[in-house]
């Protein structure tokens, strides 16, 4: 029975700590292959005809497994389009024990490390599906479940062995007062006057001051936990317009959710707010009582620095209390690569989201439409970080392609598969982020194919499970397919990693490569008129140990090429073995290092294919 908290001095985190002890973090994070879901979007443990997490297959669901005979299945009418259109700007029902019932499709999948969307309690009048206008912090929203849910989803990705973490916001809560008046409320720099807090029905009832923590107001309404019911709360400056301009993208509001006043000065010298501190209690509350692995940092950008150290300072040293020394804290931090190195390195994040450039690079690198160079060049610029090049990145960015929210994209948001036969080298994105430098992303759905086609965010926020939003315009329909060719050869692809730690940890290097009947005159792949369809390789080296990845950007037809390799790792004769490729008819077959620059190698990648040398 769940137990309603409304203080934080009704915590005991003494009483919290698992009876076994805490679940110990990872040596390193870059081991792990991250996976990121939203809660509502991704099971209502309902589904019909997929493995159980032992393996089983599950005859007693309602929802049967989508075929492409289903394909479109909501939009065969105007109205039932409307009809699916509406549905996606809503709760579709995914819920915490929906996630516990796939952990063994995400465990086969190869998946080590698991990113949940925000699961706390939202505003009760709003359809905040996404989870991120938080009404009260110490609650989960009922949508998803309860408190205990969450624990048990934990416990369960433990036991398999993987680990959890949790999207918080410091940043803001949801909508949960209202200024006064009628006319707008945008960002000048001053202050404005609020009516009131908002009620259950989001109209501003509840008187605007410190309430008698003895006797709070309605607890769907206002802010929880009580502590957070103050007016010096919040900043109360409206919302943000110009997202770029400082001290306006710090001190406004999110749109409609409302900013967090977290006190005041530079980094070194920052004056915490009483709700920062509160802020602290509550999320260390969730450490404790769930066994989280680690956070996901929101909105870090709108954040002053100080905050954020302070944040993770506190954090991080709690977490090392009850036994997790290497507790994971990833930081999204918008605005450029040399803010959120700088934001790095002043706040002492784990590592930063890599949600600028490196998306669009791995993108339209494997789609042959940027030079490899534009993308392996973002792991080695030693002059911003004035490291060496594969110290910084290997484990303090992590990568993806797709994601929730695709700001990259403007109003033309849609998912790597959404263009004509991009199906056909999702494997080969999927891969060159799994093994090539920082911690990899799998957005839910990739590993399906899912192509989020339609423009706004609703359209890359599919349903996994049916329900009334399901992917490729579906309803009652479900995803969890192990047999789907892209989720099988992925976890293949994984599984090597896993074995490999020089794909895990090693440098990197692009590869110079030469035609096939030529072999003298070697240079890197890049664009001819506008594209490139060629083989792009490059190296992993750890420990005197060299592997060798090539995938294909042209999507018709193989090609053939002389590839560099390291000059003083291999003799000529010596032979490299494949270990995988999208032709399996390759797999085990070597290929003889040649005195060719150096040293090479002529290797033959399938069309539109990826292979793996070691």
């Amino acid at each position: 029975m769940t137990t309603t908290v409304q203080r934080l001095s009704q915590l005991n985190f003494a009483s919290l700590s698992p009876a076994g002890g805490s679940f110990p973090s990872p040596i390193a994070w870059e081991d792990q292959t991250f996976y990121f879901l939203m809660l509502d979007r991704f099971s209502d443990g309902r589904e019909n005809g997929y493995k159980d997490n032992e393996g089983n297959l599950v005859r007693s669901g309602t929802t049967p497994a989508y075929s492409p005979a289903g394909a479109e299945n909501a939009v065969k009418t105007e109205a039932d389009a409307a009809h699916w259109r509406e549905a996606g700007t809503k709760y579709v029902g995914g819920t915490l024990k929906g996630l516990e019932s796939k952990i063994g499709y995400l465990k086969r999948l190869g998946v080590t490390a698991l990113w949940i969307s925000p699961i706390f309690k939202q505003v009760r009048f709003r359809e905040t599906y996404h989870g991120y206008g938080i009404q009260n912090f110490l609650e989960v929203e009922p949508h998803f479940g309860s408190r205990e849910d969450l624990r048990e989803v934990v416990r369960t990705a433990h036991a398999n062995g993987i680990y959890v973490v949790l999207d918080i916001i410091l940043n803001h809560a949801g909508n949960v007062f209202s200024y006064s008046g009628e006319q707008d409320h945008p960002w000048t720099g001053g202050m404005y006057p609020v009516e009131g807090f908002n009620d259950k029905d989001g109209n501003p009832t509840i008187p605007f001051v410190k309430p008698d923590p003895q006797n709070p107001p309605d607890y769907d309404g206002a802010l929880f936990p009580v502590e957070l019911q103050a007016p010096d709360i919040f900043t109360r400056k409206g919302y943000i317009k110009n997202w770029d301009y400082d001290p306006e993208f710090r001190e406004g509001d999110f749109f409609d959710l409302k900013d967090i006043d977290h006190g005041y000065g530079s980094a070194d010298d920052y004056q915490v707010s009483a709700a920062l501190r509160h802020l602290c209690e509550a999320y260390k509350y969730w450490i404790a009582y769930a066994d989280i692995d680690g956070f996901r940092i929101d909105t870090v950008k709108h954040m002053d620095r100080g905050a954020t150290r302070y944040f993770v300072s506190v954090i991080r040293e709690f977490a090392q209390s009850i036994g997790k020394e290497n507790f994971f804290l990833l930081g999204e931090i918008t605005g450029g690569r040399k803010r959120a190195y700088e934001t790095l390195e002043l706040t002492g994040l784990s590592a930063a989201l890599g949600i600028d450039d490196i998306p669009d690079k791995l993108e339209y690198l494997v789609k042959g439409y940027r030079n490899p160079n534009d993308y392996f060049s973002l792991f080695r610029n030693s002059e911003l970080v004035n490291k060496g090049s594969h110290i910084w990145f290997r484990n303090k960015v992590v990568t993806s392609f797709d994601d929730h929210d695709q700001v990259r994209k403007g109003n033309q948001k849609a998912r790597f598969c959404a263009d004509a036969h991009a199906s056909k080298v999702v494997l080969n994105v999927l891969a060159l982020n799994a093994l090539t430098l920082g911690i990899p992303c799998i957005y839910y759905g990739s590993e399906q194919c899912f192509d989020g086609r339609g423009g706004s965010d609703r359209y890359i926020r599919e349903s996994m499970f049916g329900g009334e939003f399901g992917a490729f315009r579906t309803r009652g329909l479900h995803f969890f397919n192990e047999d789907n060719p892209v989720y099988r050869e992925l976890a293949k692809v994984l599984e090597i990693r896993r074995k490999n730690i020089v794909l895990r940890r090693g440098r990197q290097y692009l590869r110079p490569i030469s035609a096939a009947d030529d072999g003298v005159r070697f240079s890197l792949p890049e664009m001819v008129g506008g594209e490139i369809r060629s083989v792009v390789p490059w190296s992993r080296i750890f420990n005197g140990k060299e592997m060798l990845l090539a995938i294909n950007t042209d999507y018709d037809q193989p090609k053939t090429a002389w590839v560099t390799i390291d000059n003083d790792l291999h003799c000529a004769g010596d032979g490299l073995t494949c270990l995988y490729s999208t032709d399996a008819a390759q797999i085990g077959q070597s290929v003889t290092v040649e005195a060719r620059n150096g040293k090479a190698v002529l290797i033959t990648v399938p069309a539109a294919g990826l292979v793996i040398f070691g």
